[in-house]
């Protein structure tokens, strides 16, 4: 799985999800810092990256009106250990499921479509 972090997403999971395989690449490694939510989306959707970020209100709005290739919406939790597994336990359920990423939203273990999104 390839993903773009926000600058919003601890580290330690870019880490882990590079140990496990997967291609990581940070926000702050392609864009300036102050870049406007809708230009990091933007690039992610051109480069074709799964977009992980904690940014859950702006995301919410710019992906019912914006394509993109797929955004998972992390949700803090009380641990880095528990963010680790529930991001783990998302992309192994999406793989075994055969989840296309495109406009889809992960928020709080719930797929959102783009129709829920715009209510």
């Amino acid at each position: 799985m390839n993903c773009l972090f926000d600058h919003d997403v601890p580290d330690e999971l870019s880490h882990f999800l590079r140990q496990l395989g997967h291609e990581v690449c940070r926000l702050r490694e392609r864009l300036p810092r102050e870049s406007p939510d809708a230009e990091v989306l933007t690039y992610a959707a051109s480069q074709g990256l799964l977009l992980v970020t904690c940014n859950r209100d702006d995301f919410l709005e710019l992906a019912s009106g914006q394509a993109h290739a797929g955004i998972i919406i992390l949700i803090r939790r009380c641990s880095r250990v528990a963010e680790r597994a529930a991001l783990l336990r998302l992309l192994q359920r999406a793989r075994a499921e055969g989840v296309g990423w495109e406009h889809q939203l992960r928020v709080s273990g719930k797929w959102v479509s783009e129709a829920a999104i715009s209510l």
